[in-house]
Parts: structure tokens; C-alpha cells; sequence
């Protein structure tokens, strides 16, 4: 089943709104209680509409933030770390002003009593340092929840044998150059390197840029021609013209492109598995 074809999970939208009840909740108590022990009462209906037009407006834009984590990655680099570090700012306004016009609607519009939100400048240092708190946590949330109910279940092993997977295997890739389609047939790879979220295939001395990770791409490599000697690097075995003993336990591997890259001690084991060495 594609993404698409995925039926919408309602685990995720009833999470959410368990974590704002709670939270609306326990928000108004505390506030109830700091404005007694400070000696002005306050009627629990009135703090808790005032929690519960703010918590609108932060569920509102909640599925700005998923947008923003599926288009930047908090682990795509410091790149896009600066990016939701920068959205924190607009977060806070819409959040400052959405609330405002809520409870001003609430308090001034239905209920005919007087209510006062000044947008001073203090006013909104004040929501904003609030709101760098809320950021980081909704990106929690978001993250978390998207890795917890992302798993898939572990598929049920039958007595069916496998099926021959390399007649799935890709012969040649389709990577964009200059502008154009340029198809690179996977025997002529000599290695590659992983750059974010990109793959930098070497191909004869040329350098080609296809937007996939490592591990996906490995997945997609033969397994009896490609192998993984680094956390960054996979190797085209035919390629390989020499192995050398370097530092640390580590090996050098040199290909026929003249390119060297390191055989980690931890690939060392599938390494030898595919191309033994012999001392």
C-alpha cells in the first residue's frame, strides 16, 4: 500500500487532542491557584477560556509544524536547524494575535465584558519566549509521535521461499545533469558517497548528484557488486584495485578511478564476506 493508499490515522489527531485536554487542564489549576496565592481570585471559567483560545490557535498550527519537519528535517543539517530556529518567530506572532482575537471575540463579542490584550512590545517578548518553549516541544511531539506510530509491524515469515529479488535490482539510473535526464548504467559506478540527503555517484572521474540517501540506495544495489565499507561510502567491488592495511584497525581501498576511501573496522567483517583478504 502506498502513501497515498494509506488509510488516515486517527491515532495521531487523538493524541494530540488528549495532550491539550490535559494540558488546558492542568494550565488553568495553576493558574487558578498562583492568582489566589497572590491574593486576586480568579473564576476557573474564566482562566480556563483563556487557556482554551490559546490552545486552539497552537492546535491550529500544529500541522504547520508537520509540514515544516517533512520540508526540513531537523536532521538534514544545521541548515535546516537555522530554518525552524528562524520559524520560531512567525509561530509566535500567529500564536500572540490568534489567541488575542479569540479571547477578545470570547470576552468583548459574546460575553459583553471588558477585556484588555495590549500588544506592547513587552507583551510579545513575553509570549515569545513562552512560544520558544511550545516550538520545541510540539517538534518533540511531532517527531516522537511520527516515529512511534511510523513502525511497521515485522512482516509474518512463511514457508514460501524468497523471491529472486535481482530481477528487481535497477541496471542504470536516471540522474539530472546541466539541466537534462542522463541515464548512468550501475556497472559503471565506481563508488559512492553519501552528502545529506543526496548520493554522489563517482563514475569514471565524474561526479553526479541523485537525491536518496546511502542506506536507500544500498538497498537498491546489487549486494554481490556493491558493499558498504564506511558510514559514507559504498564501494563498487569491481573497481576495487588494492586493499591496504592503514590506522586504528582501519584498511585503505583504493579504486581504479585513483579514489581511496577508508574500510571501517565495522564494515570489515561484510567486507571480507564479499572480497576476502588474504595476508
Amino acid at each position: 500500500m502506498t502513501a497515498e493508499e494509506r488509510p488516515f490515522d486517527w491515532r495521531v489527531p487523538a493524541v494530540w487532542a488528549a495532550i491539550f485536554v490535559v494540558s488546558i487542564v492542568t494550565r488553568t489549576y495553576v493558574g487558578v491557584a498562583d492568582m489566589a496565592w497572590r491574593g486576586h481570585p480568579v473564576p476557573f471559567d474564566r482562566v480556563f477560556a483563556i487557556e482554551v483560545a490559546s490552545h486552539i490557535v497552537v492546535g491550529a498550527l500544529v500541522p504547520v509544524l508537520y509540514w515544516l519537519h517533512r520540508r526540513w528535517p531537523i536532521t538534514g543539517g544545521l541548515r535546516n536547524v537555522a530554518i525552524h530556529v528562524l520559524a520560531v518567530v512567525p509561530f509566535s506572532i500567529a500564536h500572540t494575535l490568534g489567541m488575542a482575537a479569540l479571547r477578545l471575540l470570547w470576552f468583548s463579542g459574546i460575553l459583553g465584558e471588558v477585556y484588555s490584550f495590549p500588544l506592547t512590545l513587552e507583551r510579545l517578548a513575553y509570549e515569545f519566549a513562552k512560544d520558544v518553549f511550545s516550538y520545541g516541544m510540539l517538534s518533540g511531539g511531532v517527531l516522537g509521535l511520527r516515529y512511534l506510530f511510523g513502525r511497521r509491524p515485522a512482516p509474518v515469515q512463511t514457508e514460501a521461499p524468497p523471491p529472486d529479488t535481482d530481477a528487481r535490482l535497477p541496471e542504470r539510473f536516471a540522474v539530472r545533469r546541466r539541466g537534462k535526464e542522463i541515464m548512468v548504467e550501475v556497472a559503471d559506478i565506481d563508488w559512492v558517497e553519501a552528502a545529506g540527503n543526496y548520493a554522489v555517484l563517482h563514475v569514471g572521474g565524474e561526479t553526479l548528484e541523485i537525491r536518496s540517501s546511502l542506506t536507500k540506495l544500498e538497498k537498491e544495489l546489487d549486494p554481490k557488486r556493491f558493499v558498504r565499507v564506511h558510514k559514507s561510502h559504498l564501494v563498487n567491488v569491481a573497481r576495487i584495485v588494492e586493499v591496504t592495511p592503514w590506522v586504528s584497525g582501519d584498511w585503505r581501498i583504493r579504486l581504479q578511478d585513483g579514489a581511496e576511501v577508508n574500510l571501517s573496522r565495522r564494515y570489515r567483517q561484510r567486507f571480507e564476506a564479499l572480497v576476502p583478504v588474504r595476508s
